[in-house]
């Protein structure tokens, strides 16, 4: 049995799939398989795979489109690895990332893993902003869930391992088309299994390449989160409001210029006190004003994308009753 099957969904995205690929060529670890499921692709990623067929166990499926949940379902369901990995199309794993994770499981008991996403040198400057904004404790990555972090670790999709028969017993993900991989993880804990969080085993993260693309999928996290705290009673907490009240306090800053200018402006200079640090942050920790600038706004589009649509489907969802 191979101890880790490696399941990475894609539409439409050849050329980061044989980026993928060509890191997972450069593991230090062995004993993993590569199944690539092709999830009704217009622009598919055939010629890619075949560059490395000589060089990985790899299995290559097309599928009618059915979404992440059910590209990864059919994936899983031709696996043989006694360990499942998530990949999402967009990652690059470091060459010791396997042997992170043996380390680990060889160690401690558990029955799901996840790690961080970083950036990496090579990126774009929009695609190092973007990261930031989504993994900075100065956002919402405190949220995320990590050691630091202020809510309990939960695996995202995009670096998520879990022993297939846990994955078997759970009927593997949801029928959700957003936020599916908190739900599964979510099923995890309610079921009594043990997930845990592996530093050392990240990947880094091709985020998008446009504020408005990133403000699209943002939004769609933002939702989620209302349709999650409907179906798992108990899993909303306060912080998940951060990005709402964030957006709103913003509108209402700005509407109280015009009533009440020295208030408005009192909370404008609040918002401004808060960019500075992010601005100041992510310069320094990029080592580069044009990420830090990007950054800023990053953060200021990931917070009110979210915001807006959680407002909105919470708004939807009480007005439904």
């Amino acid at each position: 049995m191979t101890k880790y099957s490696l399941v990475i969904p894609v539409y439409d995205r050849p050329q980061e799939i044989e980026e993928l690929l060509d890191s997972i060529t450069h593991q230090q670890s062995e004993d993993f398989e590569v199944l690539i499921v092709e999830d009704g692709s217009h622009d598919d990623c055939e010629s890619s795979i075949k560059k490395y067929s000589n060089q990985l166990d790899l299995k290559y499926f097309k599928i009618p489109n059915t979404g992440p949940s059910g590209a990864r379902n059919y994936g899983a369901a031709q696996a043989n690895g006694e360990w499942l990995i998530f990949l999402d199309s967009d990652t690059l794993l470091p060459e010791n990332y396997l042997i992170e994770v043996d380390s680990f499981l060889a160690k401690n008991e558990t029955d799901a893993f996840g790690g961080a996403d970083k950036d990496r040198e090579d990126f774009l400057p929009i695609q190092k902003a973007i990261s930031y904004s989504m993994t900075s404790f100065l956002t919402t990555g405190g949220i995320r869930g990590s050691r630091k972090s202020l809510e309990k670790f939960k695996p995202r999709s995009f670096n998520m391992g879990v022993k297939s028969i846990v994955f078997d017993h759970l009927n593997g993900f949801g029928k959700m088309r957003y936020g599916e991989d908190i739900d599964f993880s979510l099923r995890i804990e309610h079921a009594g299994f043990k997930s845990a969080y592996i530093p050392e085993a990240f990947v880094y993260h091709k985020r998008r390449t446009s504020f408005k693309s990133f403000f699209k999928q943002i939004r769609h996290s933002g939702q989620a989160r209302i349709l999650l705290s409907k179906i798992h009673r108990g899993s909303f907490k306060l912080v998940h409001l951060f990005p709402a009240a964030f957006s709103f306090g913003y509108l209402i800053a700005v509407m109280l210029l015009f009533l009440f200018p020295l208030l408005g402006l009192i909370l404008l200079l609040v918002y401004l006190a808060y960019f500075s640090i992010i601005l100041v942050h992510a310069t320094m920790k990029s080592r580069k004003l044009k990420v830090g600038v990007l950054s800023t706004a990053a953060s200021f589009v990931q917070l009110t994308a979210y915001g807006y649509g959680f407002a909105k489907a919470g708004i939807l969802t009480l007005l439904k009753g």
